[in-house]
């Protein structure tokens, strides 16, 4: 993989071998830059910023470029101010962020901020779901594209002084339609989640907890409905209340909310099975394994959490993996076989 001013690295190249890296270096010195960086070559995402500004290196060009050798193809990304962003296979341009990933692959990301999955808000699940979806369906991909720009028309026009209602309730149609994709997708990713995610709690957790997933869309699963039924509570608080930008994922533990009820380490726990669930689901629907790339993850868990991870990782998948330190690490454990890399000032060193 190559990356120029990208982050804190001026010219970035690294080769790694097919079973993945290990980066180990201090805080703040680049090595989740990294697996940003692969990240975007992938799937074009990033799951730091939304806005491709702020990757550029401050004081570089102005812009920034990814480029590496994924799937039997030469990938390349590039981003400028003020002008569209190129998208490259084998030296051909492709059209869209839909053609360059048509033929890419799948990733999965792992971090500690994914305890937020069960502590915070239902954005993040959202979220999560989004990434399986727009993976392994470009036909939902398309949809939700689609819905948060007619949903954000919407609002703007809600929030005018005069209601504007035709246009409303164009907006509404197409809401209407991307939904219909939408939703059912969310449905059958859960169905397929739901055992997985139960049986990584277990093996994380070392002891039967029962985990269960719970998807609960916005309306109850009937968008046009409840659409029509919430039109004057919309009108009167001047925003959309309902659809699927409000579908929400409750996890519950034995029974049990587990934002509120849930310890910490089962919380975290959790989160994991999620994550490894999620690669799952993608390996499943697509029939070839995702790269995973982890986040400082390792170090922070204790020695029980952090084998069981290791070994309910697919082991025939890449792997990318920052860490502080390689304290925890057995050298006799699946990830010693990795690459080892130290990243120090926005330089890799092997």
């Amino acid at each position: 993989m190559r990356a120029v001013d990208f982050r804190c690295f001026s010219a970035l190249s690294v080769e790694v071998p097919a079973a993945g890296a290990l980066l180990t270096g201090q805080n703040a010195q680049g090595k989740t830059s990294v697996l940003e960086a692969v990240c975007l070559l992938v799937r074009l995402h990033s799951p730091r910023s939304h806005r491709m500004a702020t990757m550029a290196r401050v004081g570089g060009a102005g812009g920034f470029g990814v480029a590496g050798e994924a799937w039997n193809s030469e990938r390349r990304m590039k981003w400028e101010p003020r002008r569209p962003v190129s998208y490259q296979v084998d030296g051909e341009e492709r059209s869209s962020q839909n053609a360059y990933l048509s033929d890419g692959g799948l990733l999965v990301w792992m971090g500690n901020e994914d305890v937020d999955l069960i502590r915070a808000g239902g954005e993040g699940r959202r979220r999560y779901l989004d990434f399986i979806g727009s993976q392994i369906d470009m036909d939902y991909r398309r949809a939700l594209h689609r819905y948060r720009r007619a949903l954000k028309a919407k609002n703007f026009l809600l929030k005018e002084g005069s209601l504007r209602e035709a246009e409303i309730q164009s907006y509404e149609g197409v809401m209407i339609e991307s939904a219909a994709v939408i939703q059912p997708v969310r449905e059958r990713i859960m169905k397929a989640l739901s055992p997985a995610v139960a049986e990584y709690q277990t093996r994380i957790a070392g002891r039967d907890e029962l985990l269960e997933l719970d998807y609960q869309p916005a309306g109850g699963g009937h968008f046009p409905e409840a659409l029509e039924q919430a039109r004057d509570r919309e009108r009167r608080q001047r925003r959309s209340l309902v659809g699927p930008h409000r579908d929400d994922v409750v996890i519950r533990i034995n029974g049990l909310d587990a934002s509120d009820f849930a310890s910490e380490g089962q919380q975290r726990t959790a989160a994991l099975a999620l994550k490894l669930a999620q690669g799952q689901v993608l390996s499943a629907g697509r029939g070839e394994q995702p790269i995973w790339l982890i986040d400082d993850v390792f170090g922070e868990l204790d020695v029980m959490r952090r084998n069981a991870l290791m070994e309910a990782l697919p082991q025939g998948a890449q792997k990318w993996i920052t860490t502080t330190h390689l304290d925890w690490l057995d050298q006799a454990s699946p990830l010693g076989e990795l690459a080892r890399f130290t990243v120090r000032e926005g330089t890799l060193e092997s």
